[in-house]
């Protein structure tokens, strides 16, 4: 989930002509302290997304505000907007920093980009988040005209087997967006939330219909999942509807994102294309790897898992992030389950573009 850029493209260097934003913000940021509980509820029978349904494409190939990978990406379905996350791009100096980073040193420190689309793709928007994490997952909470965001923050560098160093996050932050800002963790802007007590990994997700959050955390090595009402977690009151762990094996080793709807969490896995040599456009394993799972947040079953060819065609493909949409908020039960995907030109022109496919069909 992520690459390790370090230098600038010629599509970097247009983006740093419109990238300098204004004085960073700076403070104290509040944290909302831990209120204990247990599930006490079953979460209501539900529709489903039929994960067997083909895809559609809702936006291919576009920009966002810096060229690294798509990380994850969340709708602001009242204002109809649409919200991505990746890291910062390399070269990039922030206002308060001495010196420009390398996309390695943005990587170790979770040093996030977030765009703000609308739903043509047309950039509206953008903040940076200095050391919040690797952008996971993000959620939106419409606000008027305007909405909060929902990301991890107070980011914890850790070496991988391969020898890479990226910044996880160990809390969620909650926020309002507000575009040409600078975040840092300790901004006075930025709440901060611990659900669960010696967790980290600790990302979120929102279901938009029904008010709730999702939130995967990692407690002794072991990834779970927890539902919450929306309202009681903002007011600390950390007591989920339901927990399930999230599935292991092989098969799920390349977690790339989650969402929930209903009585399910979907999560998606895979990673990118791999090609023969460097000037075929032909990938090696053109059905990828990409898969789609359902998972029953009262029993913690898979109840499907699917192979999704959306985007297919796409030079380097790779899966980032799941996310609801509610095209008419007028009729919440015509919900999509967004799929997104980043992606290059070739292999020498690597700026990192986002797109995203949906299914619409629910049983």
């Amino acid at each position: 989930m992520g690459d390790a850029l370090s230098g600038m493209s010629r599509r970097q260097l247009m983006k740093w002509a419109g990238g300098m934003l204004g004085t960073a913000t700076l403070g104290s940021a509040a944290t909302i302290a831990l209120t204990s509980g247990t599930a006490s509820a079953a979460v209501a029978a539900s529709t489903k997304f039929d994960l067997t349904a083909p895809s559609s494409e809702l936006l291919r190939e576009i920009g966002l505000q810096d060229v690294r990978v798509l990380q994850s990406f969340s709708f602001d379905n009242t204002n109809k907007h649409i919200y991505t996350v990746n890291l910062i791009q390399g070269g990039r100096q922030l206002p308060g920093e001495s010196r420009p980073y390398t996309g390695t040193e943005r990587g170790a420190n979770g040093d996030l980009a977030v765009t703000r689309l609308d739903l043509t793709g047309a950039e509206i928007g953008r903040m940076y988040l200095r050391g919040f994490g690797h952008g996971v997952a993000i959620a939106v909470e419409p606000s008027g005209n305007g909405a909060y965001l929902w990301t991890e923050t107070d980011a914890v560098a850790a070496t991988d087997s391969a020898g890479v160093t990226n910044g996880w996050g160990s809390k969620i932050a909650r926020f309002k967006f507000v575009n040409g800002t600078v975040l840092t963790t300790d901004s006075s802007q930025v709440t901060k939330f611990s659900p669960v007590s010696g967790a980290d990994r600790t990302t979120i997700a929102v279901d938009p219909v029904n008010s709730r959050l999702a939130v995967r955390y990692r407690v002794s090595g072991v990834f779970k999942f927890s539902l919450y009402e929306l309202a009681a977690f903002k007011a600390g009151t950390f007591t989920p509807l339901a927990t399930v762990t999230q599935p292991t094996g092989s098969a799920y080793s390349d977690f790339q994102g989650f969402t929930a709807l209903g009585q399910y969490l979907y999560m998606i896995d895979g990673n990118a294309y791999t090609y023969a040599d460097s000037t075929t456009t032909t990938p090696t394993n053109p059905d990828g790897n990409t898969y789609v799972t359902r998972i029953d947040w009262n029993t913690g079953t898979v109840s499907d898992r699917q192979l999704t060819r959306a985007a297919e065609s796409l030079y380097y493909r790779e899966p980032e992030g799941l996310a609801i949409q509610i095209p008419d908020t007028s009729n919440t039960a015509a919900c999509r389950l967004v799929m997104g995907f980043a992606s290059e030109n070739s292999a020498t022109d690597t700026d990192k573009m986002a797109s995203f496919y949906y299914k619409s069909s629910l049983i």
